[in-house]
């Protein structure tokens, strides 16, 4: 009878074992795809609202170069108020996915977007001078927090 007590003591400690292991394995599983569904989301939206800002430089680097040719800009600076609209949705999602470091950078990003912003909405004699330089500046911070956010190693430095 002893015999048959360990024997049924032995199966019992085997069947837990295996449920704890295999109840391990599947909570780390489910970390790791949901890790994964929440970074690729990141990259998204990251990839998104630079997209956008490098929109809104574009269209006021437009609407800059046509007022010192003397043409008509309200088509650059229509397009920039659209891609300030999409940005400024965009920037409610990134702030919601990222961590602390990008969303930082981030709010940088836009100061530096909203003094572009500024300086292209200006009506000017023909000299307008817009300079994207801090913005730049800004997205390479915001490159390197979203990288760091999403754990991407990189050893290239962007300029």
């Amino acid at each position: 009878m002893a015999t048959q007590i360990f024997t049924l003591v032995g199966v019992l400690i085997g069947a837990l074992t295996s449920y704890f292991a295999t109840a391990v394995a599947e909570r780390a599983k489910f970390r790791r795809e949901m890790t994964t569904r929440w970074d690729e989301r990141k990259l998204d939206t990251y990839i998104e609202y630079v997209t956008c800002i490098k929109e809104i430089q574009r269209a006021a680097m437009d609407a800059g170069r046509a007022r010192d040719q003397e043409t008509d800009a309200s088509g650059a600076l229509e397009k920039m108020e659209e891609s300030e609209n999409r940005r400024s949705i965009l920037f409610e999602t990134f702030v919601l996915l990222s961590d602390d470091e990008a969303a930082t950078a981030a709010h940088a990003v836009n100061q530096r977007t909203w003094e572009l912003l500024k300086q292209a909405r200006i009506p000017s004699n023909g000299t307008a001078e817009l300079h994207p330089i801090p913005l730049v500046q800004a997205l390479n911070v915001l490159h390197a927090a979203a990288r760091s956010d999403l754990t991407i190693s990189s050893s290239i430095t962007v300029r």
